[in-house]
């Protein structure tokens, strides 16, 4: 089996302020704490002499390309992003950034915020704008149910509750 994956279709456009704070505060942390100090083991590494079996010139070589192409990913990330930062007029309706309460059919109650693909976290309640549980709730408003397709089915939820923190 080849490694050819087909191209992904890019994500919504849209990110939080703090969604784009971690971003940033990543391109930083890589950039000027983790890649000087690569780049002294990978000098050091150097001055041993052959190459060819130096591991730490190896690997240091290796970390110093996934930094840079993460970077270089990050940098143009943040180009085309456009941060939502404020709150909708209407905030009775889903839309991007809302913190939404549903309650499944067994009765049990989940809340998530809608976020750019960037940034979507279901551990922390995070959920990206571009799922389809999402594209089901935006738009909707407290009381309304939404189906929406996942692997295992249809599966039906209902809105309990709307907020913008």
């Amino acid at each position: 089996m080849g490694r050819y994956r087909p191209p992904r279709k890019p994500g919504s456009f849209y990110i939080t302020p703090e969604g784009e704070k971690a971003l940033r505060d990543e391109v930083y942390q890589l950039w000027k704490v983790e890649r000087p100090q690569v780049t002294a083991v990978v000098s050091e590494a150097a001055k041993n002499g052959d190459r060819s079996e130096n591991g730490d010139y190896i690997y240091g070589k290796r970390r110093l390309r996934e930094i840079d192409s993460r970077v270089g990913f990050l940098t143009r990330r943040l180009d085309k992003l456009e941060v939502v930062d404020r709150i909708p007029d209407n905030q009775n309706k889903i839309y991007f950034g809302a913190w939404v309460t549903v309650e499944e059919e067994d009765g049990s109650e989940n809340t998530y915020r809608i976020v750019g693909p960037d940034e979507f976290d279901l551990s922390l309640g995070k959920l990206s704008m571009d799922s389809p549980m999402a594209k089901a709730l935006l738009g909707k408003s407290v009381g309304d149910e939404i189906v929406f397709k996942t692997p295992d089915g249809e599966r039906e939820l209902y809105i309990s509750k709307v907020q913008y923190k």
